[in-house]
């Protein structure tokens, strides 16, 4: 591969490491062709990216600001998935795959700014996503108001079946 590539090749990660906040690493040994495939296919059919790296080049389009230890992971087999605003999901798809087919492993990763070692990556697949959480504040936000239109509606309920109940009576 001549300088001009190799440029090329660690300006464009270089761009995806900026505009991304969250990727994971991953070491794919032992995977085949049509595996490779199904895993490009989920992770596209939900706009996560992924592309495999030679580690010198993506070790210079890293910012200085990473943490090291991110660095030390660059090592053997690597592939970086990326994710913008859905870490989460993204961990729940390669932990899902990594279940069904045994072929990839996830070493490290930078989940919103911070360093994740392959120890902590099962918790982070296993947590609830940002949105079903707002929801969850939403119904227990919305959930007095419920009741209190309830009691409210309770006595004009209760009036209307008197009135029904002598009307049928005459």
């Amino acid at each position: 591969m001549k300088r001009a590539q190799k440029e090329e090749l660690r300006k464009g990660l270089s761009e995806d490491f900026n505009k991304y906040n969250s990727f994971y690493l991953m070491s794919f040994s032992g995977m085949n062709v049509s595996q490779a495939q199904e895993l490009r296919k989920e992770l596209h059919e939900k706009s996560f990216p992924i592309k495999v790296v030679k580690n010198r080049i993506a070790l210079r389009a890293l910012k200085e600001d990473f943490p090291e230890d991110l660095r030390a992971h660059f090592q053997g087999t690597t592939a970086i998935a990326f994710s913008g605003d859905d870490p989460l999901g993204l961990a729940r798809i390669l932990k899902d795959f990594s279940g069904r087919h045994k072929v990839i492993n996830v070493k490290a990763g930078l989940v919103e700014g911070r360093f994740l070692d392959e120890n902590r990556f099962a918790e982070i697949a296993t947590l609830t996503s940002k949105q079903d959480l707002i929801a969850k504040i939403g119904y227990l936000m919305a959930f007095p108001l419920m009741k209190l239109f309830r009691a409210w509606q309770a006595p004009l309920t209760g009036f209307g079946t008197l009135l029904g109940q002598l009307k049928n009576k005459k």
